[in-house]
């Protein structure tokens, strides 16, 4: 599923395991785990989770040496469950040493993320970069050369404040932080190919948390190298504003092209669930019509002449069953992740979105008949009534699938 008139730019292919990103290929998913990484259980579970979810990489916290030690251990347990989900490392203040002193560490991962604000100062900074450059070489992995507005160098934003306060005309303090990110990044990756690290094991990213200020970055960053490009609200949020501000930013960039990677920073709800930020990056893709990761429900929004819930439920439900199914489907049918489901709620658009879809059901509203005509590629093909219209339609769905997508 994809649209021609977004053209990606034209950047830099960087393998990451199996895993491709830029280059021309679709826009990677992935995500980061919560858990304290020293617990090797439950990391890796989380992290099955997320793959499952269908999240392309996993980011995990390596800030400890109990963290460090587990990291192969955690590569182990993934591998075992049948889960080859590449393993990416967060590093900040300390990676120098925890990769250089726990190399199985520094092997199991399969890329590393440098934050350079957070690598050190002055000299001590410049070699502790070039320590932890001079591991990513020795195993050839590659690196997200991670700048983040929250933790930028002050000392460069110092420096380029008082270059701006010299012009005859000086631009805004805003645009002063925007270019500060970007120089960093620039700069950073400049440094590590100098140390050697190959222009193709290199990943750029800009982040920060207002969507306008994410927009100009990126798209300046674009202009001024080809690397690939990590695409994130930092710090997005919890709930709907998470979900917005992210969707806000991310599809204006992905419209133009721009974006080879993307995470949804979603706060979770408590008790809520991680892999809630996977689903959302994929819809963002699959709405824009960038990639397809699995059936979408079109369901109205309901009026006054749907005051049953009965629609709402089965919408719910349905898409719940679709998301549960897709593990399985995924290994058996070919292009099942693109079929198109409507579930709706009156006369007015029932029948025609139903016929749209692949397959539609259209309940009936307030009034009318109650019957639920259901629709498979355009044509009606039976009519449901009485109080199992729910699991009989489901039911009529994975017949579809079965009948309607080619066995691997």
């Amino acid at each position: 599923m994809s649209h021609s008139f977004i053209s990606r730019c034209r950047t830099q292919c960087v393998h990451v395991g199996d895993v491709v990103i830029g280059g021309g290929a679709p826009v990677v998913v992935q995500s980061m785990t919560n858990t304290d990484t020293a617990d090797a259980e439950g990391t890796a579970r989380q992290v099955y989770e997320l793959a499952q979810a269908g999240s392309e990489l996993v980011r995990i916290t390596v800030n400890t040496s109990e963290a460090a030690v587990q990291v192969p251990r955690i590569r182990k347990m993934l591998d075992d469950m049948g889960c080859a989900v590449p393993l990416i490392g967060d590093f900040h203040y300390n990676g120098h040493r925890l990769l250089t002193e726990f190399p199985e560490c520094a092997q199991a991962l399969a890329k590393y993320r440098i934050n350079p604000g957070n690598v050190g100062k002055n000299r001590k900074g410049e070699d502790q970069f070039a320590m932890m450059i001079a591991v990513a070489r020795q195993y050839d992995k590659p690196v997200r050369i991670g700048v983040n507005w929250g933790s930028l160098d002050q000392d460069l934003v110092a420096r380029l404040m008082d270059e701006n306060a010299k012009l005859a005309q000086p631009k805004e303090v805003a645009g002063i932080t925007r270019e500060a990110l970007i120089v960093s990044a620039l700069d950073s990756a400049k440094r590590a190919e100098e140390l050697g690290l190959p222009h193709d094991r290199i990943v750029l990213s800009c982040k920060v948390s207002d969507v306008q200020d994410l927009i100009a970055v990126y798209r300046e960053l674009a202009q001024r190298c080809d690397y690939p490009l990590h695409l994130g609200l930092t710090e997005a949020g919890m709930g709907s504003k998470g979900i917005v501000a992210s969707t806000a930013a991310l599809a204006v960039l992905l419209q133009q092209g721009i974006g080879d990677t993307i995470r949804v920073s979603l706060t979770p709800a408590p008790g809520g669930a991680r892999t809630d930020e996977v689903v959302v990056a994929q819809e963002i893709l699959q709405t824009m019509g960038l990639r397809s990761f699995a059936p979408m429900v079109t369901a109205c929004p309901g009026c006054g002449r749907t005051t049953s819930t009965v629609f709402q439920e089965l919408a719910q439900d349905i898409q719940n069953h679709l998301r549960a199914q897709m593990p399985v489907w995924r290994e058996q049918y070919t292009g099942v992740e693109e079929m198109t489901v409507a579930v709706m709620g009156c006369i007015v658009n029932g029948p025609g979105e139903s016929k749209l879809a692949n397959i539609g059901i259209s309940l009936p509203g307030t009034g009318e008949s109650p019957a639920a005509p259901v629709y498979a590629d355009g044509e009606k093909v039976t009519t449901l009534r009485g109080d199992h219209i729910a699991e009989e339609f489901t039911r009529i769905v994975n017949e579809y699938v079965a009948r309607k997508y080619a066995r691997k």
